[in-house]
């Protein structure tokens, strides 16, 4: 079986300095990188929370997978990560246990991790990304 370690929440915001600030302001942290992933049309911030992060996902345009979430939903949770040593193996296994998946192949996310997504209707409603992180 494969062992699968929480990497992190992502919650969408409409203005990430600002919920920078709140989020820095409430809970006393800074965010350890920050960057544009333009492929996914967004720009994310990591903030260190024990050994996971929290990330905060700003939309680049009202046109992209998080700019039609929190059209439709609002502000909140987007997505639960989590990390793998082996995505291909992990979406091999998720497939043939019948999981839709939104990412048959891997592509590159923020930290060059390789990451896919796993449609929210293969368990509870949730929208989880799976993470390989570079070696």
């Amino acid at each position: 079986m494969f062992a699968y370690n929480l990497d992190h929440v992502a919650l969408a915001v409409r203005d990430l300095d600002s919920s920078l600030a709140e989020y820095k302001r409430l809970y006393g942290s800074d965010p350890i990188y920050r960057e544009v992933v333009a492929e996914q049309g967004v720009e994310e911030a990591m903030i260190a929370v024990g050994g996971s992060y929290v990330q905060l996902l700003q939309p680049l345009g009202p046109d992209t997978p998080v700019g039609r979430f929190i059209e439709s939903r609002g502000e909140g949770m987007h997505h639960v990560a989590l990390a793998v040593a082996d995505i291909d193996a992990a979406l091999e296994h998720l497939e043939a246990e019948g999981a839709r998946l939104v990412d048959e192949t891997p592509r590159i996310g923020g930290r060059g991790a390789r990451i896919a997504f796993v449609h929210p209707e293969a368990f509870a409603g949730t929208l989880v990304e799976l993470v390989e992180l570079p070696s």
